[in-house]
């Protein structure tokens, strides 16, 4: 059994897109139709743009977002499951067909504002923590004054922790400090996954509250629990809950492969979820799709 798997923020780079609308008239038509939408043209800064203007976050999401499901749809895919990391469970949506690409792009569009409009409310950041001892990372968070948790469990060995800036600084040495071997802060804008993302989950919850659903293709497994689900109405409560709730990423590859599956391709910009997926178990298949 197969599962398509899409990338989340962080996965973008200059040129994303180009060829794929060059050499696809469906390509071009959803790139033309995602600018109409989105009210500029997010095609020109994707494929002539500077990295430093794709890092702005109203850019960020909704090119992730394009750049996936666009080569989803020009290639066609049929999967038995589908999940993404992070901003991707919105890709993954669309290409199980339960929300519509239009639907979808709202939606991102909308993700990426109010999520701006936190991280400038409330200053944040992250950090990679680089052990397998996940008990250890849980309990100095738990021990560190002010907001700071574990946001994404990537594979056995990685976690990125979450929360105000002094806190995840402070855990971080205090990590170091219990021989964990690296401790690297993250050069992001925010404190994604954290209790600081709550008025950008409250902004969301009207948004996907409002928006039609539809019952997927295949179930999606969503990161908040790491189950596969198809009801439409938890599905949204799940994306709801995402904002401020960690990523259980590891957890949901295992749980694909207790499921049966055992073959899992990338769709998107770059191949960490490959990399993460064969760091969680080696004896699965795992690669990746892109079209620059």
């Amino acid at each position: 059994m197969k599962a398509y798997v899409f990338p989340g923020q962080g996965s973008q780079h200059p040129g994303m897109g180009k060829q794929l609308y060059e050499s696809s008239e469906i390509a071009a038509q959803m790139f033309e139709k995602a600018n109409e939408i989105l009210g500029f043209r997010i095609s020109d800064i994707m494929f002539n743009g500077t990295a430093e203007q794709l890092l702005q976050t109203n850019v960020t999401q909704p090119a992730v977002f394009l750049h996936s499901v666009i080569i989803a749809r020009v290639m066609g895919i049929n999967p038995d499951a589908v999940a993404g990391h992070s901003l991707g469970e919105f890709s993954a949506l669309v290409a199980a067909g339960a929300l519509s690409f239009e639907q979808g792009l709202t939606l991102v569009a909308k993700r990426a504002a109010a999520m701006q409009r936190a991280c400038q409310a409330e200053q944040g950041t992250m950090a990679a923590i680089l052990t397998p001892d996940i008990a250890t990372i849980e309990s100095i968070c738990a021990q560190t004054e002010g907001v700071v948790v574990a946001a994404n469990y990537n594979s056995p060995g990685q976690t990125v922790i979450s929360g105000a800036i002094e806190a995840v600084q402070s855990a971080c040495e205090a990590l170091k400090g219990a021989g964990v071997r690296r401790a690297i802060l993250l050069p992001v804008s925010g404190a994604f996954h954290s209790p600081l993302m709550e008025s950008a989950r409250t902004e969301l919850e009207q948004a996907i509250a409002e928006a039609e659903f539809s019952t997927p293709r295949c179930p999606i497994y969503q990161n908040v629990d790491a189950q596969p689900h198809t009801d439409p109405e938890q599905i949204k409560a799940n994306l709801v809950k995402q904002l401020t709730a960690p990523v259980r990423w590891s957890q949901s590859v295992e749980r694909m492969i207790a499921d049966g599956i055992n073959s899992f391709t990338e769709v998107g910009c770059g191949t960490v979820l490959q990399g993460l997926i064969r760091k969680t178990n080696s004896e699965v298949e795992a690669d990746s799709v892109s079209i620059i």
